[in-house]
């Protein structure tokens, strides 16, 4: 199972958010490359970057920033945050991200990410984020009618490389990984399913690995790490044992 430190960049900063609210951000730090390479230093390999701007402007906000991690991580590095156009796609790719996850645009124009994805096979990743079981959008702002799973199951078959899913009530919250909604999704679904919100510690990570046969290929952890909770040498360790 891989385990992404992720990287939340709001103004230029790294931030963390409580519950998706973009007034209730932390910062943590104003050199998102210097933190890319201390998660590489413990032993990272993947990295997850949101640009949190650009998820409610709906186009890159950050992108200096991106770049700089993009030339400081020597690993690969998943990008997500506002990314709606083939030419912001294609942009990204080029600059050398890895995957690119699409969220809004997977919901209101699916035929869009389905293209996307059969151009870059293997490089886009659907985002479910969900409260109350139900899929929100635009930076998480806006409250859909459309349950999870039915999201999810839009893409079986268009060569998406996994779903992230988020319990929004939970994202930076520490009260612990929803990890049966994690399973849920991923025994109902035929795509690996990446879990993210409210990871807390080392059993998030040893819970999250001990399902991931039934199809969690990993886990995105932010607060967690910044606040000295979970040391990522040992989060990485676990992963990979179980």
């Amino acid at each position: 199972m891989i385990v992404f430190p992720a990287i939340d960049l709001k103004e230029g900063q790294v931030v963390r958010l409580a519950e998706g609210d973009m007034d209730r951000a932390t910062v943590y730090g104003d050199d998102p490359a210097a933190q890319a390479v201390l998660f590489a230093e413990a032993g990272a390999q993947y990295l997850h970057v949101v640009d949190l701007d650009g998820s409610f402007a709906g186009g890159a906000r950050n992108r200096e920033a991106v770049e700089a991690v993009l030339e400081a991580f020597p690993g690969h590095v998943q990008l997500g945050g506002g990314i709606r156009d083939a030419k912001a796609v294609s942009g990204w790719f080029e600059l050398g991200v890895s995957r690119v996850v699409m969220g809004t645009a997977a919901l209101k124009d699916p035929q869009f990410v389905k293209d996307m994805a059969s151009e870059w096979p293997g490089g886009i990743v659907v985002a479910v984020d969900a409260r109350d079981g139900m899929v929100a959008t635009e930076g998480w702002a806006e409250l859909s009618d459309v349950p999870v799973i039915d999201l999810a199951r839009r893409f079986e078959d268009a060569g998406v490389a996994s779903l992230l899913f988020t319990d929004i009530g939970r994202d930076g919250m520490l009260k612990g990984c929803n990890v049966q909604a994690t399973v849920d999704l991923a025994t109902q679904s035929s795509l690996p399913v990446i879990a993210s919100g409210g990871v807390a510690g080392l059993d998030d990570i040893r819970m999250l690995a001990l399902n991931a046969h039934l199809g969690i290929e990993g886990v995105i952890t932010g607060r967690a790490l910044y606040d000295g909770r979970l040391d990522l040498a040992a989060a990485i360790a676990m992963a990979e044992r179980d």
